[in-house]
Parts: structure tokens; sequence; C-alpha cells
């Protein structure tokens, strides 16, 4: 009996000892670990990271957004510049009497096209009292006329400016802290602000003289003209002065942040989901995206906020 007695203690205690350990192991380590993982599921409900929005072609269209794929793409910094159209004084001549006298007559009058040895005016000669034919030295359109009849005319004046219109300049203001930026040879676009496409051309000089009052100096662009370029009209152009090729880019419009994270809404069937990525380089329109998106993703670009807007709504409803 004493044994037996001797062995159940012995049976307690170990049973006692057992209990014990299962009791700190589970109020130590499992359930520590199960709140965590219940506190971070809900945490990413909380801001969305699983949730989706369902949205129709027909509701896209009618809320604006624009469905862009991700794609490769060349990354451009460019330089904004204003500038000034000009006629291209390398192919302008200025038309002066070879004698002094009166004009007799004005042939050709602002804007009109010459060609060579057409009569422009006719001018009584002081001297000899004879009159003689004053004519174009070249064709071209005429940008200035400086005459009227019974006007004296001297060979000191020039009666006309003809000018070849088929090439212009583009002067562009340079502001002195981009100086070491341009370069001859860099690519321009230049918005003539007519609502056509830009014009393309490179900047063809860099004047070594700056401009006192502005602090600027002149990159100059030669242009040629199918028409839309009339000397004295303002400009925009937009200077490439780096190009790089990225895998993938997207949209700028197209990243939200979700739990200071930046997002993109990929749609895949009539649903948007939220694709956290990883960014890289931009420029002004498209951000490069070096992880959390594949060539072809569909993507909304345009008004992305209002899906964001939507999750906004449905995680509300969710802690509700």
């Amino acid at each position: 009996m004493k044994r037996f007695l001797e062995f159940a203690i012995v049976g307690l205690v170990c049973f006692a000892a057992l209990a014990g350990a299962a009791w700190y192991v589970r109020e130590t380590i499992i359930a520590p670990k199960a709140a965590a993982t219940t506190a971070s599921d809900a945490g990413e409900k909380e801001h969305g990271h699983d949730e989706a929005v369902k949205l129709s072609d027909a509701q896209v269209v009618a809320a604006g957004i624009e469905l862009l794929p991700a794609g490769p793409r060349e990354l451009r910094e460019v330089l904004r510049l204003n500038g000034l159209i000009q006629p291209n004084q390398e192919t302008m001549v200025k038309v002066t009497p070879r004698f002094p006298g009166v004009i007799r007559s004005m042939r050709k009058r602002l804007g009109d096209k010459v060609r060579k040895d057409e009569i422009l005016a006719t001018v009584e000669s002081n001297q000899s009292l004879t009159t003689f034919e004053l004519k174009a030295p070249m064709d071209g359109t005429v940008i200035d006329r400086d005459g009227t009849l019974g006007e004296f005319a001297s060979e000191q004046k020039p009666l006309f400016t003809i000018a070849d219109l088929s090439t212009m300049w583009i002067d562009f203001a340079v502001h002195r802290n981009d100086f070491g930026r341009v370069r001859v040879g860099d690519a321009v676009a230049i918005d003539v602000g007519d609502g056509g496409d830009p014009v393309d051309g490179r900047i063809d000089y860099i004047s070594p003289i700056g401009v006192s009052d502005t602090q600027s100096g002149v990159a100059r662009a030669i242009v040629a003209n199918g028409g839309r370029l009339r000397a004295g009209l303002f400009v925009t152009g937009r200077v490439v002065l780096s190009a790089r090729p990225v895998d993938i880019a997207i949209s700028a419009s197209a990243i939200q942040t979700l739990d200071g994270k930046p997002v993109v809404f990929v749609r895949d069937g009539d649903t948007f989901g939220v694709r956290e990525v990883e960014l890289g380089g931009r420029d002004a329109g498209w951000v490069e995206v070096r992880f959390g998106l594949l060539p072809g993703d569909i993507y909304a670009a345009r008004n992305s906020f209002v899906i964001k807007a939507e999750i906004g709504k449905g995680s509300a409803a969710h802690e509700h």
C-alpha cells in the first residue's frame, strides 16, 4: 500500500509539471503570435490592401478613369524655355536705292512674296532726274517696307527688307542657372500655340554673351517653316537634357497612397485590385516602376483617386 501511494504521488507531480509547461507555452508563445497575426490581418483590411473594387466598363467611362498598359518607356529630363520667332537673318537682305532721289512708285506691300529681279519700286534720281528701278535681289517675302510716294529716298536707308521664310530662328531665353545644362545639338519640341503638334528642332547656337536686364542668354534653333511659324510671336520649348529607357513606366496620375505607401490600382476583369509598387526615376508625366507591376498590366491612370475613394468607403463600412 505504501509503494502504491508513492507511485500515485509521483504521477500527480509529473502531471502537474506537464500541465504547467503546456500553459506556459500557450500563454507566452502561441497566444501572442496568434494575436499579432490577427492584428496584422485587421490592419491590412483597415488600410484596404486586401480589398478590391468592381467597376463595369460603363462605370469606368462615366468616372473618367483612363486605362493604360504598363510597359517600357523613355524617361526624359526636360527644361522648359520661352522663345521668340524671328526671321532667319542669314537669309535676309535689306534693299536700298543706288542713288538718292524721290520715290515715284512702290510696287510691293508688306507680306508680298517676290521673285528675284522683280521690281519693288521706282526712284527718280536727284542728280540725273532719270527714273531707275529698285529690284528684288532674291526670292522671298517682304517683311518690312519703309517709304511712301514722293518721299526722299537715301542710299543710307533701306526701303524694303526681304527674307526667305522657309526657315526661321527660334531664340530661347536661358536663365544663367541653366547655362551649363543646354548644349548645341539638344533636341527641342516647340509649342507654337496654334493647337497643333509641337515642331521638332535642335539647338544650333548658344550665344556667348548674356543679357544684363534679364540675366539670361540666347539658345537658338533654326527650324524649317511649313507656314506655322510667324515672326514676332512667342513660343515655348521643351529641351531634352537627357533620356533613359526603363522597362516599366506608368503615368504619374496613377500613383495613389495607402497606409503611407505608393500603390496602383490594377484591373483584372471588372475588378480593380491594390498593387503596392516600388518607384524609381520620373520625368514630367511618367514614373518608373521597379517592383510591383508586370509589362502589360492594365492600370487606372487619370482619375485613379475615384477607386481609392471607393476602397475607403468599403473600409469604413467594414469597420462599422
